[in-house]
């Protein structure tokens, strides 16, 4: 499976950089492009600025941009995306397919009183489901946002169905990079699934802090490993993954079978 992140800051309303990578994308026989959050709309702190109506009128504009270039590249694109419906806010997952486009409603969102998305977005807490799970040529991956990593329940659909690859698009800030990094390494390594994160870069400045968004979108291996990673640059980074070497990581380490034998999974 040939996947690729593309890593940008916010894009706003225009389309032109989406348009140039997808075509290269295409040339290089990607199957998949994942993108950090807040790039097709602007960081969160910016949206509580904006109405309804123009976060709306964005969203449609870029979903019906990203639905015409999977349809006429052949490739899926998987992009975070605020959606308003009845005018409220929600806070999404898009996987634009060459046929058809499915959003996956994020169930886990930032709370902290500098950064409460929770309180902004209409998602409403409810008992936890399955993520969005899906083939893309007999390639089996799950959606996860950045901050629903960090909690074990999210985890047992994923173990469950047999999952090769998380795709996780994320919006990390601050000095979190080594904390990232080894989370997403031991997520990797306990499920022996690969996790291909995309980060967002740029900066957003209030009167109390700075966010700087550091970049370094990476692939972790199923063994645990960083096989692929970026700077802080705008760049598209291609990655090859294989069914193979997630059932050769299974097999070595044996977790799945531990649990079989308990009825655990």
């Amino acid at each position: 499976m040939r996947a690729a992140v593309l890593q940008l800051s916010a894009q706003g309303m225009s389309s032109t950089k989406l348009y140039n990578y997808i075509r290269i994308a295409s040339k290089q026989n990607i199957k998949l492009l994942l993108l950090g959050e807040y790039i097709l709309n602007p960081f969160f702190k910016e949206l509580q600025e904006l109405s309804s109506s123009m976060i709306d009128e964005q969203a449609k504009h870029q979903a019906k941009v990203l639905k015409e270039m999977a349809h006429t590249y052949d490739i899926t694109i998987v992009a975070p995306l605020a959606v308003v419906k009845k005018g409220k806010v929600y806070k999404t997952i898009a996987k634009f397919s060459p046929s058809s486009t499915s959003y996956y409603e994020q169930q886990i969102l930032i709370n902290y009183p500098h950064w409460s998305e929770e309180k902004f977005f209409a998602n409403t807490p409810k008992p936890l489901y399955s993520p969005m799970i899906f083939k893309v040529d007999g390639f089996k991956f799950a959606l996860l946002s950045g901050f629903e990593l960090h909690f074990d329940t999210m985890f047992s659909e994923i173990a469950a169905k047999g999952v090769d690859c998380i795709l996780l698009p994320s919006v990390s800030t601050f000095d979190s990079y080594e904390r990232w990094k080894t989370l997403i390494l031991s997520r990797a390594f306990t499920h022996n699934c690969y996790i291909l994160r995309a980060n967002r870069i740029g900066e957003y400045a209030d009167k109390e802090h700075v966010w700087n968004f550091y970049g370094d979108s990476l692939l972790a291996s199923p063994n645990g490993e960083l096989l692929e990673h970026l700077g802080n640059k705008e760049e598209l980074m291609i990655v090859d993954m294989s069914h193979t070497e997630v059932v050769r990581a299974r097999k070595a380490w044996g977790f799945r079978d531990a649990l079989h034998k308990r009825s655990s999974l």
